[in-house]
């Protein structure tokens, strides 16, 4: 095993605090950048970009704050190319016990058009800026935008004069995700061999996801020589978002056979603020997210499920643990086995023989090929005999009528039997879905909270079957419940009976022996 320590180093600069927030409406309260700020700094994170400064009195105050705070990371902070956002950036940066100051301006034909300045011009104010950040600042970084789309020569040009001004990083920004990742390595090897004095700076990449290739880029330039990624928590960004912090630490450990480079960003933190950036941007980590996202580490698919039980490196590269997560998730559906279901049920206490279990799997893909996931309480009920079970279930829907429309309030005469025993109630509420669970809860008193109520049209056109789901809540037990009929409220009301039957299932199961909350059996003896 290659000893770390030899491995180069490569820097992880992040940028969710500026880079991340421009996503529309990705934008962060002074609290909540302050919070993300410190989990970077307490994972390891080598340097931070909290804010542009002279964005406003927000940014500025945020930038200073972090500055003040930080414990281990560089702060940095960003500076269009001119005297006063530089000595803005600064005054907000001082503060940390590492600052550092982040200067740049669009180098490409298409940049260089909008402030109207010829290349000699565009040269003149590159030296300028870059050397009144350096008599400010030690620890200054300079980015040429759009580099990727930049004439080579020029590019090498500008450069070389951020470098004789006294800029320590060089950042070359692919700053519309246009690039490829042999393109993206080229142009670090060209700098590298044509630029004098690059081999005594840090280069560094920053990538776009435009074309989806941000991460592959990164990488490619850190095999050329780059050391330094600028990255975001869960890719944010402009557009379609940067390089994803997440991505690129955990190829560089998992693939470390063929990049033999280290970070020091502690791995096992990623998924707790991975979802807290959700959370406080309002950006939802999409399912099929790598890394974080919520089916990385789940398995579906019955050949999938077979394998993990058998060894969980058939189908997985890393470990959930490594990104702070429990382990891996088995969820169950039409794609599912039999050894997964076995294995499900044998976690909630069933260890069932192979005819048994036969039977289950039937009338479980049945039900699987209703629904999209398949919950413990769905299996706990399915193991019983269908056609028994709905006799001997407590509360049963016997006769439901309801009146609504525009002319409030809306009301619902219910039946329902309980044990056995008819009774009926009238009850109204807001609207008649909520006047029939009213006519429930007063026959049937119970402590239940709703957490899901949701409806699905299974075919079109107004005689549509609805398929309504119930999610309940009692005590940390959860209880689902779903119904179909051409009816949604009758629909509504059968599936949250359904659910309550399901949790008098739970309790009797509880009074058995079984942890109803964890789903596994507690030894009595």
């Amino acid at each position: 095993m290659t000893d770390k320590s030899t491995q180069p180093r490569v820097l992880i600069f992040d940028t969710t605090l500026r880079d991340g927030e421009q996503s529309p409406g990705a934008t962060m309260t002074h609290d909540e950048k302050l919070e993300i700020a410190a989990s970077l700094d307490e994972m390891g994170v080598d340097i931070i970009e909290a804010g542009f400064p002279i964005a406003s009195e927000g940014d500025f105050a945020a930038v200073s704050e972090i500055a003040r705070q930080a414990k281990s990371a560089q702060i940095c902070g960003l500076a269009r190319a001119n005297f006063k956002d530089i000595d803005r950036c600064w005054e907000a940066v001082k503060h940390a016990k590492r600052p550092r100051i982040h200067t740049f301006i669009g180098t490409s034909p298409l940049h260089r058009a909008i402030p109207n300045l010829t290349m000699d011009q565009m040269a003149e104010r590159i030296h300028e800026t870059v050397t009144h950040a350096r008599n400010l600042c030690d620890n200054v970084q300079w980015s040429p935008m759009d580099a990727t789309r930049t004439e080579h020569d020029y590019l090498c040009r500008t450069v070389e004069i951020a470098i004789k001004a006294g800029a320590t990083t060089i950042n070359i920004p692919d700053t519309v995700g246009y690039t490829a990742p042999r393109e993206s390595a080229d142009l670090i090897r060209m700098l590298l061999e044509r630029v004098p004095g690059a081999d005594n700076i840090i280069f560094a990449t920053h990538c776009h996801n435009d074309l989806g290739m941000a991460t592959a880029n990164s990488l490619a330039a850190v095999e050329a020589g780059a050391r330094q990624i600028e990255c975001t928590i869960n890719g944010l960004g402009e557009r379609a978002g940067n390089t994803a912090l997440e991505e690129v630490v955990m190829a560089l450990k998992v693939r470390n056979d063929i990049m033999p480079y280290r970070t020091g960003v502690d791995t096992t933190k990623i998924m707790a603020i991975s979802r807290r950036v959700a959370t406080v941007s309002g950006f939802a980590v999409q399912f099929n997210k790598a890394i974080v996202g919520k089916n990385a580490f789940a398995h579906e698919s019955g050949i999938h499920q077979d394998g993990m039980l058998k060894n969980r490196e058939t189908f997985e590269v890393m470990r959930p643990e490594d990104v702070g997560l429990s382990g891996t998730s088995l969820p169950l559906g039409k794609h599912s086995g039999r050894a997964a279901l076995r294995a499900k049920l044998k976690d909630l206490g069933y260890d069932m023989a192979d005819n048994q279990l036969n039977d289950a799997f039937v009338r479980f893909k049945a039900l699987a090929d209703r629904k999209k996931e398949v919950f413990d309480d769905d299996l706990i009920a399915l193991i019983h005999d269908s056609a028994t079970a709905a006799a001997h279930d407590t509360l049963q829907v016997k006769r439901l009528r309801v009146v609504c429309g525009t002319d409030g309030p809306q009301e619902a005469e219910l039946t329902l039997s309980i044990e056995g025993v008819d009774h009926s109630i009238d009850a109204t509420g807001d609207g008649p879905v909520d006047a029939a669970f009213n006519a429930v809860k007063m026959l049937y008193p119970h402590k239940a909270r709703l957490q899901l109520y949701q409806v699905q049209a299974v075919t079109e056109g107004t005689d549509a079957q609805a398929t309504v789901s119930v999610r309940l809540e009692e005590d940390g037990n959860i209880s689902t419940g779903q119904s179909a009929d051409t009816d949604t409220i009758v629909a509504s009301v059968r599936a949250y009976v359904n659910a309550l039957n399901r949790l008098i299932v739970r309790r009797e199961k509880a009074e058995m022996g079984y942890d109803t909350k964890g789903i596994s059996y507690r030894d009595q003896s």
